[in-house]
């Protein structure tokens, strides 16, 4: 393989184009995966301007892209899928049949392992280090949204109903409800990172708003928009006032669910419900293929999904004593967070804890 790696800065416009043509051909091409935007060069740029380390690796034949492999690499040769711990799909994106030496990938990139906890299917090299897989459920719209809706009313009937009932509730009590599926204003980003951001302190969770980067990171692309890219703000109101909001991303077929969120005082609403319900059917006249909720199961996911895709975690490694020590650190942790996730008992115990740790936090 020929295999060149460069700061995001140093990519050529023609690189970029090619890297987005394959990801324009990924349905047709039958890795439909890799249409994902969390792939994208754009998504890759925005988080090489705010963080350090971040590489892109080109392979070539020919003198032919043939796969694009964006991470963050630090100074000892770690390296990380790129915007780990945000990002919801990583891999690299190639052209068909293209298959890779994992340890020659590493060596050329400088990395004595790379690490991945959103790894997409079909990353066959990578898949076989994989400690683990998870469920990523997602709503499909390529039908329509009527047929979808008529598939919910189905799988759940009544959830659907009662979260029907409650928008024409919300209308009668607050006043006329209203969808705005791509809200350009970014006055409403604000509120809806204030609301994130209480919400994670009030569930006892860190502020990912409160790291710079993290928020930098959504403003940069809030902000950007190509052909086949975009970062999409939805937001849902009542009486002209927001009561729940999203902001995602959008590729040409793909809607990345990302950060949710709704005012508390019109809990009982159930607004948040209604939003994806409405992102469903602005997805669908968009002519989007499905939203992908992201990794992770909870109620909501489950009474919205049509089905659901496969993402993994683990990491690839060179013989390295780097890449020893780190595994050594990490297994245990990432073994541990696993086990309270998959088992409900240990599940609600710890989810108890960190509300309690967020009531006194905030002084409740």
């Amino acid at each position: 393989m020929d295999i060149s790696v460069y700061r995001p800065g140093e990519l050529t416009a023609a690189d970029r184009a090619a890297w987005s043509a394959m990801q324009a051909r990924a349905v047709e091409d039958g890795s439909p995966q890799l249409a994902n935007p969390f792939l994208a060069p754009e998504f890759a740029l925005a988080v090489g301007r705010c963080r350090r380390g971040i590489r892109i690796a080109v392979v070539r034949e020919e003198g032919e892209p043939m796969a694009f492999f964006p991470f963050q690499r630090t100074s000892l040769g770690v390296g990380r899928a790129i915007g780990m711990g945000v990002s919801d799909a990583q891999g690299l994106v190639h052209r068909p049949g293209f298959q890779w030496d994992t340890r020659e990938l590493l060596l050329a990139c400088g990395l004595s392992l790379w690490e991945f906890d959103h790894l997409i299917e079909g990353q066959k090299p990578f898949e076989v280090a994989a400690s683990g897989s998870f469920a990523s459920p997602v709503i499909d719209v390529d039908q329509g949204y009527e047929r979808y809706l008529a598939a919910l009313r189905k799988q759940s009937p009544k959830f659907t109903r009662t979260t029907l009932a409650k928008e024409r509730r919300l209308g009668r009590d607050l006043g006329e409800v209203r969808y705005v599926h791509d809200e350009r204003d970014p006055a409403a980003l604000r509120v809806l990172t204030g609301w994130k951001s209480a919400q994670y302190r009030r569930t006892g969770r860190a502020d990912r708003f409160a790291r710079p980067w993290i928020a930098h990171l959504v403003e940069q692309l809030f902000h950007t928009r190509t052909e086949s890219f975009a970062g999409l703000l939805s937001v849902l109101y009542a009486a002209g006032r927001p009561v729940a909001a999203h902001f995602g991303l959008r590729s040409n077929t793909v809607l990345a669910c990302w950060f949710p969120a709704y005012d508390p005082e019109f809990a009982r609403y159930s607004p948040g419900l209604i939003l994806h319900m409405r992102m469903a059917e602005g997805a669908a006249a968009q002519g989007l293929a499905y939203l992908d909720l992201g990794r992770g199961g909870k109620p909501y996911k489950d009474s919205l999904k049509t089905r659901e895709l496969s993402v993994s975690e683990g990491w690839v490694t060179r013989r390295h004593p780097v890449a020893l020590g780190y595994r050594a650190r990490r297994a245990p942790l990432r073994a541990l967070r696993n086990t309270v996730l998959a088992r409900p008992e240990l599940f609600e115990q710890a989810d108890r804890l960190l509300k309690r740790m967020g009531r006194i936090r905030e002084g409740g």
